[in-house]
Order: C-alpha cells, then sequence, then structure tokens
C-alpha cells in the first residue's frame, strides 16, 4: 500500500487506525472540512472507522458530522496509509485511509463537530492546500 507523508520514525510504536474518507465532488468544486484544532488545516471529509463498524458506515457518519451533508457514494478510488502523531488522542498512529469518491446529497445544516466548517473550494485548489498529501494525491486525481 503507498505510503504519503513523515518517514517512519526508528523505535516508535504506531496504532493501526483505519478510516475512511471521501472526495465530495460536485462539478469542478469539492467539499473539504477546515479543522480549527489542533491546528488550522484543511482535510477531506471523514475519520476514524469504530470497532465493529464497516467503512462505508463509517463514512457517512463522518462527513455527515464534518460538514453537514448527507452523500451518495459512487466508488472507492483507494487506500494509502501514513505515520503520524495524533495530539487529540496523544497517539502514534498508522494510519489506514480508505477514500471513495461521493456526490453531495443533502445539505443538513452545519457540521455538528466542534472546530469544523465546511468549505467548498475548486479541485485544484484543494489538490494545492490540503494539508495531507495523500488527500492532495486523491482529489488530484479525482
Amino acid at each position: 500500500m503507498r505510503r504519503f507523508g513523515e518517514p517512519v520514525l526508528p523505535g516508535q510504536t504506531y496504532r493501526t487506525r483505519p478510516g475512511a474518507y471521501a472526495v465530495i465532488r460536485e462539478g469542478g468544486d469539492v467539499l473539504v472540512t477546515e479543522q480549527a484544532e489542533p491546528q488550522p488545516e484543511l482535510q477531506l471529509p471523514g475519520g476514524g472507522i469504530d470497532p465493529g463498524e464497516s467503512p462505508l458506515p463509517a463514512l457517512h457518519r463522518e462527513c455527515l458530522e464534518e460538514t453537514g451533508w448527507r452523500i451518495r457514494v459512487l466508488r472507492r478510488l483507494g487506500a494509502f496509509q501514513r505515520y503520524t502523531y495524533m495530539p487529540e488522542y496523544d497517539l502514534w498512529a498508522r494510519k489506514i485511509c480508505h477514500v471513495y469518491l461521493a456526490r453531495p446529497v443533502l445539505r443538513l445544516g452545519d457540521p455538528q463537530e466542534p472546530g469544523h466548517r465546511a468549505l467548498w473550494m475548486p479541485v485544484a485548489a484543494a489538490a494545492a492546500l490540503l494539508a495531507n498529501p495523500g488527500d492532495r494525491h486523491f482529489v488530484a486525481r479525482s
């Protein structure tokens, strides 16, 4: 599986953390989430898959929480891994990121997740501004 981001730190123990993320396209735009903490950054909507949860229900849950939108998943785009420190969990993680192409269906309101703001932006801008190189890769190829 392709790896993006920081190199693996020798001697560091990482916990595997699977997640599901969406490239939500509408015409030439993509819906991203701006997360304020621990530092402001743009991300693909999505997040961790809870124990006993499958990727698609997790994706629908996370997208609604982070953007306020219900989505329709079109297809799986692929997966990548990245090794990172997650300060909000005080966790060194090997993130396995499953990425899906989706369309917006219905906006139900503002994001439910504290510190998140949903933004529509041109695909090219998102491909340049997303904080995670794996996210940028999949947006640029969507």
